[in-house]
């Protein structure tokens, strides 16, 4: 069986800490993904339905 896939853009703003993310919480773009250097086995996600990997 063959999946088609398309090619999209996937945008990560990163940072260091939770304090300095919530700082810019309200203008990172909605579908970005966020990564937190102090909790790096988390990421947020600004968009609802969509994750990073294999759905």
């Amino acid at each position: 069986m063959t999946k088609n896939v398309t090619a999209g853009k996937i945008y990560i703003t990163a940072f260091l800490d939770f304090k300095t993310f919530k700082n810019f919480a309200d203008i990172i773009a909605w579908e970005t993904e966020i990564w937190i250097a102090n909790m790096p086995e988390h990421m947020l996600h600004f968009n609802g339905d969509r994750f990073l990997g294999p759905q």
